[in-house]
């Protein structure tokens, strides 16, 4: 089997910093982590507390620290330098090679989708961001390593694209659509739920939008080759 990880993301119309920001990870005992924080507001404030969420948490990953501990640690460390007047969403997702399972650490109102083939699953239990009150844990959910396996995560922002013409974003709908017409990449998984929210929000996204795809697929070639890559458009 192998790993693959996507990401899209976009600003939000007319502001020139997105308030998301989305890091990767080597976990010490093998495989990855990706974290995505979503910081209160948008714009260069909103960026500052989502880079400091993220990097409390991939420096706590990167010392053996467990997701959740990292997470509240993230949590307790905003509130403690805002004064619980910030919050922050934040989603890490971890390949765990140690225990062969895929962990699923939310804090975020926005569900998670799990799909198994054609068959998706609403991961929504309750749960909260951070760094409005102490003691914020995130909801962990830990799932077998498995070919067929995706897992889709998001900021707000996808959810709200389409609400201020009263018809938001159905993120289940349009990934069963997509998983049902063919078998496509997380690349193209991604891309193609962000296209749908801007096309929803006229070509103006009406706030930050990422989207994070994580894809278990078979792999016969035996190719032991790590590959990442990465594309951000300039405007000098």
């Amino acid at each position: 089997m192998e790993v693959r990880i996507a990401v899209a993301k976009v600003n939000k119309y007319a502001v020139s910093e997105s308030g998301d920001t989305v890091e990767v990870i080597e976990r010490p005992g093998g495989g990855l982590s990706v974290v995505l924080a979503d910081g209160q507001s948008s714009g260069r404030g909103a960026k500052a507390v989502s880079m400091m969420v993220v990097r409390k948490v991939i420096g706590l990953l990167a010392e053996g620290v467990r997701d959740g501990a990292a997470a509240r640690a993230a949590a307790d460390a905003l509130f403690a330098e805002k004064g619980g007047r910030v919050s922050s969403t934040l989603n890490i997702v971890s390949v765990d090679l140690q225990t062969k399972t895929l962990v699923l650490a939310r804090n975020n109102e926005a569900p998670v989708y799990l799909a198994r083939g054609e068959e998706i699953e609403r991961l929504d239990q309750p749960s909260n961001s951070i760094g409005v009150a102490r003691n914020t844990k995130p909801v962990i959910t830990e799932i077998p390593l498995e070919a067929g396996l995706t897992v889709v995560v998001y900021t707000d922002g996808l959810v709200h694209a389409g609400a201020r013409r009263g018809n938001p974003m159905d993120v289940g709908f349009t990934l069963r659509g997509l998983l049902e017409d063919s078998d496509p990449g997380p690349q193209q998984v991604a891309d193609a739920l962000l296209a749908q929210a801007v096309r929803l929000d006229d070509g103006r996204p009406a706030d930050d939008i990422s989207v994070l795809v994580v894809r278990v697929l078979r792999n016969n070639d035996e190719d032991p080759v790590r590959r990442m890559s990465l594309r951000i458009p300039l405007r000098m």
